[in-house]
């Protein structure tokens, strides 16, 4: 069995373009409180994920940048949210949000709740978050701690937010495999899209520019002209 490949939806740029655009990623600012964080008027894109689901690595790997997110060899040790913006010429038309990675068990409880509460109200409060990706390691799919999320966000997915499950580590798994969990992970994504993901082969790594890129330049809405406009009563 083989996995279907993505076919780009109508708008997006090619994967030359994304890519271009996503390597313009500098490091904005980074909070440990909601509060800490300046209000931001252009999408912010958030990546979230287990400790060990590999966001860094994607991160750095979609910005073509080795060092831009922080990969601590102690998974669970960041506990910041840390901003990038994205645009040409040093004009911000979109924010990356790298928030801290949830689930490693080196951290202590007090800990643990306090983030997954920072990143609860993140999640629920932030005004100018446009989608979120979820990393997942596919070999273990989607923890309990995964399932929480879903439901935090849920309610905003359904009002219009974007979500992308991305399954990572893709390498490690057969052909057969893939399409097995991705079918598997459509089935429980709550409406959102699901990616195979691999740093190490680049599998996946056009497709998931072309999209950040199309949730950070959504097409104007059409303003009528004043002779085709309906007539007013």
């Amino acid at each position: 069995m083989s996995t279907t490949p993505h076919v780009p939806g109508p708008g997006a740029p090619d994967a030359k373009v994304a890519l271009g655009w996503m390597h313009t990623a500098r490091f904005l600012t980074t909070a440990a409180q909601l509060h800490q964080l300046p209000t931001i008027t252009v999408p912010e894109i958030a990546f979230v994920g287990r400790s060990n689901a590999g966001k860094s690595t994607c991160i750095n790997t979609l910005t073509q940048q080795r060092q831009l997110a922080f990969a601590s060899k102690k998974p669970g040790r960041t506990q910041h949210i840390n901003l990038f913006a994205l645009g040409k010429q040093g004009v911000t038309d979109a924010v990356l949000a790298d928030l801290p990675g949830y689930g490693y068990a080196a951290v202590s409880r007090s800990d643990k709740q306090r983030w997954q509460q920072v990143m609860a109200n993140y999640l629920v409060s932030r005004q100018g978050l446009t989608g979120i990706v979820l990393l997942c390691d596919p070999r273990l799919g989607l923890t309990e701690l995964d399932e929480a999320l879903l439901e935090v966000v849920r309610p905003r997915v359904e009002q219009g937010l974007k979500f992308l499950v991305l399954l990572t580590k893709a390498d490690k798994l057969t052909r057969s495999e893939q399409a097995k969990v991705l079918s598997i992970t459509k089935l429980n994504a709550g409406g959102g899209e699901v990616r195979l993901f691999s740093a190490l082969k680049r599998q996946g790594v056009d497709e998931v520019a072309q999209l950040l890129w199309q949730w950070a330049h959504p097409p104007q809405a059409e303003v009528p002209d004043a002779d085709t406009a309906p007539d007013q009563p």
